[in-house]
């Protein structure tokens, strides 16, 4: 039997109402991912691209068409089943890190496996934040609060909570939106390893030098989807942190 996309949206329409003003975002936008991608999503403000990752990430329901996460239709469902579907098989970053500030990093990774239903033992918990935290290179830092991390370790920590439910589908929003050159292509380099692990990554990012880290770019303009094609040099970060560091070892040498 074939596997179904990760994602799938059918002539999926989005229109926001206030009294009696009508706004149209998504104009019967249809799209596919397929599992293991990952795709970068782009365009101008207003473009309907963040309100497509609302729709894909279970945080709003189409005003038509469906929205399909993994062959289940997510599209009518009510608040309750949009949370578990969200808690169960969906990672969110973003490019505010949305960490809590009094809480170490640890502790900001595994808050929510205790809101989770699984309902998971201490020990797994503990197992699987500690496991996150090791996947994007902060075993080191577990105890540190987030105002004595830099901005690319508090972005490391939001992606190990994003983790710590073992979804097999991430979304992230703007995530080097914050973040200075280098550190952006650390970020994407532990995207690609995750997408290497088999993990989907779709990723809305307004930067073509951030899109060329995906495998393929989906561009948008008033609603609709206007390109969707792969990337035909796709960039690695492993080889662009190696230029960089040849460029300040010449600089330091002149």
């Amino acid at each position: 039997m074939k596997k179904p996309p990760a994602v799938a949206l059918e002539h999926v329409s989005k229109t926001y109402r206030s009294g009696r003003l009508s706004v149209p975002v998504l104009h019967d936008v249809s799209l596919r991912v397929d599992s293991r991608e990952f795709v970068s999503i782009m365009g101008p403000s207003g473009s309907g691209k963040s309100t497509l990752m609302n729709l894909v990430g279970a945080l709003d329901t189409p005003t038509a068409g469906r929205v399909l996460i993994d062959g289940v239709d997510i599209s009518h469902l009510g608040a309750d089943e949009l949370a578990d579907v969200r808690g169960r098989r969906l990672g969110f970053v973003f490019q505010k890190f949305n960490l809590v500030g009094s809480l170490s990093a640890y502790e900001n990774v595994e808050l929510p496996l205790l809101y989770s239903r699984a309902h998971l033992s201490a020990r797994e918990q503990r197992r699987r934040a500690h496991e996150a935290l090791t996947l994007v290179g902060l075993s080191d830092r577990e105890d540190h609060l987030p105002n004595q991390l830099s901005g690319g370790q508090q972005q490391r920590v939001a992606i190990a909570r994003a983790l710590v439910n073992e979804p097999k589908l991430l979304l992230a929003d703007e995530p080097t939106g914050n973040l200075d050159s280098r550190t952006s292509v650390e970020i994407m380099g532990i995207f690609q390893e995750l997408n290497g692990r088999g993990m989907t990554v779709v990723m809305v990012t307004h930067e073509f030098d951030i899109a060329r880290y995906a495998t393929r770019t989906i561009v948008m303009r008033d609603g609709r989807v206007v390109h969707d094609t792969p990337v035909s040099a796709r960039a690695t970060a492993t080889d662009e942190l190696r230029r960089i560091d040849e460029e300040q070892k010449a600089i330091q040498l002149t």
